[in-house]
């Protein structure tokens, strides 16, 4: 078991969905084991919401506890505009979690999270910055 720790840094380019005033971003990370006959979801987390905000700054830390390994694990990022009933979706990214070199020391990621399709020479290329870590147990302090 071990302990995985995903730093939220900022989103650079968010796409403004709403008509009125701009989007009101936060992420939502699902830690998952992928299987072979079904995937299994470990943890869910939800960033602060950030009102009117297209390059939000969060500076926020994630732990997900007792994670059994990183092998087959994805963390799934998905990033939501905040609204009165249903939420638009702006973006997300999936992170396969054993591909990432020197997991263990910490890794910077930045990852395209555009929901917009198709992009060309206008796309503003929405980006999220995090730092990921994996610590075992004997690593880590209770």
């Amino acid at each position: 078991m071990g302990v995985l720790t995903v730093f939220l840094d900022k989103i650079t380019n968010l796409r403004d969905a709403d008509t009125f005033g701009k989007s009101d971003p936060y992420v939502i990370f699902e830690l998952e084991q992928d299987g072979w006959i079904y995937d299994k979801t470990l943890d869910t987390q939800k960033s602060s919401k950030k009102k009117n905000e297209l390059n939000p700054e969060y500076g926020e830390t994630f732990t997900f506890k007792k994670v059994p390994t990183i092998d087959n694990m994805t963390l799934h990022v998905k990033v939501k505009d905040d609204d009165f009933g249903f939420d638009d979706d702006l973006g997300g990214c999936d992170i396969n979690l054993e591909k990432l070199d020197d997991l263990f020391d910490g890794v910077d990621v930045e990852k395209v999270v555009d929901a917009k399709k198709g992009g060309g020479w206008f796309s503003r290329k929405a980006k999220i910055y995090l730092t990921i870590k994996y610590s075992e147990d004997d690593e880590v302090e209770e």
